[in-house]
């Protein structure tokens, strides 16, 4: 029997909340990516890591589907920067993600700390 790739199992949990990670930071107000990448890293203690090349082709998959919109910004002596904001759309979305993500995260709770025979 082989152990469990831990990185692996890490990556896909990651994976599998990113959706839901940066819609839940953008509920609060518009924000460019790397702002998103910062914020999610820093509220996470250090434990989420979005790199560029996997955020932004999820920023771009969530505006296609239109739960996000992005709109370009120009400020003096800063370059431009595209913030995205969360559609009404996208919050119906994110409000169906966290009741899903809290039932799912409770059921693996009832199993993994239940009582073992």
């Amino acid at each position: 029997m082989t152990d469990i790739d831990l990185s692996a199992l890490d990556r896909e949990l990651k994976k599998g909340a990113a959706e839901l990670l940066v819609l839940s930071v953008l509920e609060a107000r518009p924000r460019h990516g790397y702002e998103l990448s910062k914020l999610i890293h820093a509220r996470s203690g250090g434990e989420l890591t979005f790199h560029i090349d996997s955020l932004y082709p999820l920023l771009y998959r969530l505006e296609e589907r239109g739960w996000i919109k992005g709109t370009w910004v120009e400020k003096a002596g800063e370059r431009r920067r595209r913030f995205y904001r969360l559609t009404p759309t996208g919050q119906r979305v994110l409000s169906r993600q966290r009741q899903t993500w809290d039932e799912f995260v409770e059921a693996v709770r009832l199993v993994t700390r239940g009582e073992h025979a």
